[in-house]
């Protein structure tokens, strides 16, 4: 007798009885384990050529370990049953010679196989940035439980995002080409025709019935085989591509005051990994470990300084930009007091010696003086290292989510006053041929007594092929258990037009459960929370008229 056990949560908690009868074995993938999964992932859609020969290649050299243990047991089946001398039995000895004909043939195989897998190796490893970078996201992604416990992601809906992204890459380039390929035959097309102005008519009348290969009718499809340049210029579209992709996808689910947490901590990984930065600056710059020695403080600094903010940039010494940054403080401490009282000192120059270090450096001055002005220090920093849609916060827009859900994706909805997200439901609804009307949207607002009725519409769902949306599930915090399993249960072989929208409140505590942790991973979400200042309310106003609603406007430009 046998026991196996298996939990989806990612820290679970047993109690000492169960820890003390049982074997424990921890599943969690590592990053360097995660950046080889998400190579293999890459090539076999970059390179499928090199993934299915690497498939083959494993296959055979299966067949011959197969092959080579057949004849080893046939050999000795044999030598066990033998009668009589050996070197009479004239079968054994053509047997014996044969296998061993076989085995060196499968042995020369093995040693050319084992050549061909380095060289596809080494192919592949041109992939290893982008493996890397999707790894590195990842595990930033899945610290954010420890901000709010509504972050939750699975690595199963994170290659999906890793999917879009090469897809989005692949479609570019497959434009381009095709543009290259119409250019192309543009040319060859005035050039027949300059051909044809010049020559006499006899000789176009013989050019006519030749059939020259051209260019354009050779080339029929992107080539896959390209230049070390363009192959870099490709993989470094793939990892900003990806990057980019795996960001919207987390961000449009986070808190508006989570957004630039999550834009920092990716920007210092990026630059950290990619050696612009060192650990030991950003560990200082995220933990701010104070100066542990007595202080003494000049008296030039304590106008405008106070014992908190010398200690802090006394703890800066290990750094050799930063070293004599308390010497400096006192010798120009006119220049400092200046634009130190500054209103927005991330806008301003340093004084003198300190005016060209690097931006990072600026970052931790202004975060140990001024942490007022740290937020807009921060999008600065971030939008200079990484781009500007890394801190632009775009309106939500159902029509750009709604093609990465799928059956077995739902879409949830973070509640928050004053935003409804019904209306884009229903919107999006109409556009599929899914309306309250026909039958074919399915709206409940969770409450007492509307537990089983809305299983069983869940079941009918997705045997239709309806949509289904269940708001305020966060008030059926007990039933949200039997939801989870026969959600499990019923989207393994849904129809494919089937969709679960769920809506609820964020728990009043950032460490409170109230969502199963297996939903969570397995949702799109949203946080749609309102805007809470000017400029995002224009921005949100704005995004309600597209540019086809602003070309039709009567009124003047």
């Amino acid at each position: 007798f046998k026991l196996y056990m298996q939990t989806k949560l990612s820290n679970p908690h047993y109690p000492p009885e169960i820890q003390a009868e049982s074997s424990l074995i921890n599943f969690t993938v590592t990053e360097e384990g995660l950046g080889d999964q998400l190579l293999t992932l890459v090539v076999s859609k970059e390179r499928p050529d090199l993934s299915q020969k690497k498939v083959e290649l494993i296959q055979q050299q299966n067949e011959f370990k197969i092959k080579l243990k057949e004849l080893e047991k046939g050999l000795l089946e044999r030598l066990k049953n033998l009668e009589g001398e050996f070197l009479e039995d004239i079968d054994l000895i053509n047997n014996l010679e044969n296998s061993q004909k076989f085995s060196l043939e499968i042995r020369e195989k093995v040693q050319i196989a084992k050549v061909t897998e380095v060289k596809i190796n080494e192919a592949s490893e041109f992939y290893r940035p982008t493996a890397n970078r999707g790894a590195l996201i990842f595990f930033v992604m899945n610290e954010l439980y420890k901000i709010s416990s509504f972050y939750m992601y699975s690595l199963e809906s994170f290659l999906d995002v890793i999917i879009r992204a090469l897809k989005i890459v692949e479609n570019e380039y497959i434009e381009k080409f095709r543009k290259e390929n119409e250019a192309l035959q543009a040319t060859e097309k005035q050039e027949e025709f300059n051909e044809e102005s010049s020559e006499p008519k006899e000789a176009s009348e013989e050019a006519a019935t030749e059939q020259p290969t051209k260019v354009s009718e050779v080339i029929k499809e992107p080539v896959r085989e390209l230049t070390p340049k363009e192959l870099k210029e490709r993989i470094e579209r793939i990892i900003d591509t990806l990057t980019f992709c795996s960001f919207n996808y987390v961000r449009r689910g986070l808190f508006e005051r989570h957004k630039i947490i999550f834009s920092t901590f990716l920007c210092l990984r990026i630059l950290e990994r990619s050696k612009k930065l060192k650990s030991e600056e950003v560990s200082q710059f995220i933990q701010s470990r104070p100066y542990l020695n007595q202080i003494n403080m000049p008296e030039t600094v304590k106008g405008y300084l106070n014992e908190t903010i010398w200690k802090e940039c006394k703890s800066f010494e290990f750094i050799p930009d930063l070293s004599e940054l308390c010497e400096n403080l006192d010798q120009e401490h006119l220049h400092w007091r200046k634009w130190f009282l500054e209103e927005k000192v991330e806008d301003i120059d340093m004084p003198k010696k300190y005016k060209d270090i690097s931006e990072f450096h600026r970052l931790m001055i202004i975060k140990a003086m001024r942490p007022d002005r740290v937020s807009s220090a921060l999008k600065i920093f971030v939008s200079n290292a990484l781009g500007s849609q890394f801190i632009e916060n775009p309106r939500f827009n159902i029509h750009d989510v709604f093609p990465e859900s799928a059956a077995s994706t739902p879409m949830f909805f973070v509640l928050f006053p004053g935003v409804d997200p019904t209306k884009d439901v229903e919107e999006i609804g109409v556009i599929n041929n899914k309306s309250i009307a026909a039958g074919t949207l399915i709206n409940i607002s969770m409450g007492q007594g509307q537990e089983e009725r809305a299983l069983n519409l869940l079941q009918e769902c997705t045997q239709k092929g309806n949509w289904i949306f269940l708001q305020n599930v966060h008030l059926m915090e007990s039933w949200l258990k039997s939801f989870e399993r026969k959600l499990e249960e019923v989207i393994v072989n849904s129809h494919p037009d089937f969709r679960c929208f769920i809506s609820s409140e964020a728990p009043p505590l950032p460490e409170m459960k109230i969502i199963p942790e297996a939903i969570l991973q397995r949702c799109i979400k949203i946080a749609n929370e309102a805007p809470s200042d000017l400029k995002a309310n224009m921005l949100r106003a704005m995004g309600h008229f597209s540019q086809k609603n602003v070309d039709h406007s009567s009124k003047p430009s």
